[in-house]
């Protein structure tokens, strides 16, 4: 009897040693899960905090950007209408000037910007992190903004759409360089690459197309690594952009009700004709760009730019007033005003005068010359057909689509951009086939996009010591020689 009693205690005893364990083992899991909990919370917190402010700063300088090149062409557009012929001595100081100021302070500022970042994202290692300074900085930041305003006050066919995206990622390339040792680690492609998009968002107002711009022109690492912060970043720097300059579209809302059954076919033909003329805008400029690569002497470029000047300004003169600036207001005539259809000359004149301005080394974007050229090609095709004015518009927008495509070669995005401009939704399926149609059409002329080979080129000027693969080929699209 004592012996079944002592056993009883002794199972008892053990039962509630084992339970005492349990307790305490649940215990101190909980709290380790906690901590780690706890512990990643704060990490990943920490790690956005950066893209916040870098993606709050990015909207705050769109918008001073975007109000300062407003202001550039509106005095152009005084100076035209009130003192035109003084425009023969003012564009070409302000095309030198502008070139001037890239060549002296810093040389990777020039042209769009889009090139030079995607080149920093692929460079985004320890070894060429001085070599990224030179594409993303400061100095950049200030070089960009004032020889692009200098360009556009002198007429110069440039956007500010492409420098923003530049701006944007030296903005969040700087703040990651700012952030403590002690700070969790960030990758610097991903924070180049966010800030890129968050730079087209604001720059556009179009945070889709900022989202898959990032996805189909930047990225080569899957999105999940990165997505939190890229949606957050294009969500900050759009809503920052929209509280100082309104909830606006960057185009508004064109009709395109009523729409013909047989449109497709339109569409499809201005989107086989944009994407042609596209790709071969861009090939003239790479063919220039390597002729003005064998000048050597200071002279030469001076003769270039007065020429470069002369010309747009006398084609604005004597024939058009649009062949000057970035178009946005010839993109808002031709969708919101009964001139719908544009004459047959219209769209050359788009098309040379990006050629002249961007090939001047100075600063300035070709997204928005890109889309007013396109629209301008879809107005005057529309104008052929004698179509209604919502069937036009379709065309227009097209256009846009299409050319855009045929310079970057990223037809979603340029569809994305496009629909965002206008919130025409019921016509996304039209703008995607423009795209995905001058895509293809543009592999006739280059198989490779303008950004793909200027961004070789400049990979190639920054790692001249290096060895690089051989420029011109599949796998290495440089500039032809």
């Amino acid at each position: 009897m004592y012996n079944i009693l002592f056993r009883s205690d002794l199972s008892l005893r053990y039962s509630f040693i084992t339970m005492g364990l349990i307790h305490w083992l649940r215990t101190q899991l909980k709290s380790s899960f906690d901590s780690i909990r706890n512990e990643k919370l704060k990490q990943n917190l920490l790690q956005a905090v950066p893209f916040w402010i870098a993606s709050l700063v990015t909207g705050l300088i769109a918008v001073l950007y975007t109000r300062l090149f407003a202001l550039a062409e509106h005095g152009t557009s005084f100076i035209f209408h009130h003192y035109a012929p003084l425009l023969f001595i003012v564009s070409p100081i302000c095309f030198i000037v502008s070139w001037w100021v890239v060549k002296q302070f810093a040389p990777y500022a020039r042209g769009s910007g889009i090139p030079q970042v995607i080149a920093a994202i692929e460079l985004s290692t320890p070894r060429y992190n001085e070599k990224v300074g030179k594409l993303l900085s400061l100095r950049i930041i200030f070089v960009k903004i004032l020889s692009s305003l200098i360009m556009a006050f002198g007429g110069g066919v440039i956007g500010r759409e492409g420098p923003t995206i530049q701006i944007a990622g030296s903005v969040f390339r700087k703040v990651n360089q700012w952030l403590p040792k002690s700070w969790p680690k960030i990758s610097k492609r991903n924070m180049v690459m966010t800030g890129a998009a968050a730079g087209l968002a604001a720059a556009f107002n179009t945070p889709l197309g900022g989202i898959v711009f990032a996805v189909e022109e930047l990225t080569k690492t899957h999105i999940s690594y990165f997505k939190t912060a890229l949606f957050s970043a294009v969500i900050i720097a759009g809503l920052t952009a929209q509280g100082l300059l309104g909830p606006y579209l960057y185009l508004g809302y064109p009709d395109i009700g009523h729409l013909s059954g047989y449109i497709f076919f339109g569409v499809a033909l201005v989107a086989i004709m944009t994407g042609l003329l596209g790709s071969l805008m861009s090939k003239v400029m790479l063919l220039l760009f390597a002729w003005k690569a064998k000048f050597r002497f200071n002279y030469q470029h001076l003769f270039y730019l007065v020429a470069c000047a002369w010309i747009v300004i006398a084609l604005a003169y004597f024939v058009n007033e649009n062949m000057m600036g970035s178009g946005k207001e010839l993109m808002t005539t031709v969708l919101f005003t009964h001139n719908k259809y544009l004459p047959w000359y219209m769209p050359l004149l788009r098309i040379v005068g990006p050629i002249l301005s961007f090939t001047s080394g100075a600063a300035g974007g070709v997204f928005a010359p890109a889309l007013s050229a396109g629209a301008s090609i879809g107005s005057t095709m529309a104008g052929w057909f004698h179509l209604s004015e919502a069937n036009a518009n379709l065309l227009i927008l097209s256009g846009m689509v299409g050319f855009l495509t045929g310079v970057t070669r990223t037809p979603f995005t340029s569809a994305i951009l496009v629909l965002e401009m206008t919130d025409r939704h019921n016509v996304i399926f039209h703008l995607m086939l423009a795209g995905m149609i001058a895509s293809l059409v543009a592999l006739v002329v280059d198989r490779h996009s303008f950004y793909e080979r200027l961004k070789y080129q400049y990979m190639h000027d920054l790692l001249k010591e290096d060895t690089l693969p051989e420029p011109a080929t599949q796998e290495n699209p440089g500039l032809p020689v």
